[in-house]
């Protein structure tokens, strides 16, 4: 199966971070097309974070491993991040296996409480 881009970038509404999503298997030449269509995405929407739908790309592996990783560094380059949607439990374990670090949409981020949890006080200390 091979990917074909949809001609031009899609339109993005400013207060949503820019979507990119990659359906199926990615043949090893389209890379370098995805890394400059996430620096256009993050440059022409003047977003921090792009959003990364993986939940198409089937069983993980090294090249998605070496896209997502590329992908990030683009990002990155461009003054932005990289944020992922959708990513099967394989993929986040081998991410995590071979040190990448992606922030995950709907997890929260690292030292904040999730959302509706109260933090514990202490013995005859007032709620807040």
């Amino acid at each position: 199966m091979s990917y074909e881009p949809a001609p031009g970038l899609p339109l993005v509404d400013a207060t949503t971070p820019p979507v990119l999503t990659l359906p199926g298997p990615i043949p090893r030449s389209r890379v370098p097309g995805l890394c400059d269509d996430v620096r256009t995405l993050l440059e022409r929407t003047g977003a921090r974070t792009l959003v990364c739908d993986v939940a198409g790309l089937g069983p993980p592996g090294l090249l998605t491993v070496d896209l997502l990783a590329r992908l990030q560094l683009a990002a990155r380059r461009a003054g932005g991040s990289v944020r992922l949607r959708g990513p099967d439990p394989a993929l986040r374990a081998l991410l995590d296996l071979v040190g990448l670090r992606f922030e995950v949409e709907g997890e929260t981020e690292e030292g904040e409480p999730a959302l509706g949890v109260e933090e514990e006080v202490e013995p005859g200390e007032a709620a807040v």
